[in-house]
């Protein structure tokens, strides 16, 4: 038996809005606010992503008439900005390029990339790069939400008794907040080491405390 994890396609959105390149800028913001939605995809007419337009997007078109851009020569980063400030449509006002994800990527692949990238959401694609789905920041987090109940039982169940083949007076298991604590003995550290390991993959494990004993110290070189 394996341990089951969340993948994105368990906690992405799936009906996605979005514009394409020649959408205006009031029709932006008007998608944002009746979504009530932070960002919206840019995609061609096949359903491809071409890039994300945010609220940070929109506001700098505030920034832009409320003068704090100036008018002396920008460093390149502001030029930038400024050239998206008076943007009008979708084209001129979206990020590029867009950072993607597919639907069966486990959650903590999904979380490594936002980081990598810097990003607080991802659009998900299939095999034809065609918009699935968007998963944020928020939707990665909600596995944290797992009853401890839950968590308990699947690294007793799956962990112990189904990988390590550990029975339950060895390794007993306590979850408190998402946070898991083992304790007993077994007969090889590594044995311990593998537990521990394990159990911090499970969805929901905040953090894992070792408590576990061992006679043998099969790790020594």
């Amino acid at each position: 038996m394996t341990a089951q994890h969340s993948t994105v396609s368990d906690v992405m959105t799936r009906d996605v809005v979005t514009v394409q390149p020649e959408t205006p800028f009031k029709e932006i913001t008007s998608v944002l606010s009746t979504h009530g939605i932070s960002a919206v995809p840019v995609a061609d007419a096949r359903g491809t992503p071409m890039g994300l337009v945010s609220e940070t997007d929109l506001l700098r078109k505030q920034v832009e008439q409320s003068g704090a851009y100036g008018e002396q020569a920008a460093p390149p980063e502001r030029s930038h900005e400024r050239v998206k400030a008076r943007a009008e449509n979708a084209a001129g006002l979206m990020t590029t390029p867009v950072v993607t994800a597919h639907a069966d990527w486990p959650v903590a692949q999904a979380a490594r990339t936002m980081d990598r990238h810097r990003v607080r959401r991802l659009l998900v694609v299939d095999e034809t790069d065609h918009i699935i789905g968007i998963v944020s920041r928020s939707d990665l987090l909600r596995v944290f939400l797992r009853p401890d109940d839950e968590i308990r039982g699947e690294i007793r169940d799956d962990v112990l008794e189904g990988m390590l083949q550990l029975g339950g007076t060895e390794v007993q298991v306590q979850v408190h907040d998402g946070v898991v604590t083992l304790r007993g003995e077994v007969e090889n550290h590594s044995t311990a080491q593998i537990a521990e390991r394990l159990a911090h993959g499970v969805d929901g494990v905040v953090t894992v405390r070792p408590m576990i004993d061992y006679t043998v110290d099969d790790t020594a070189t």
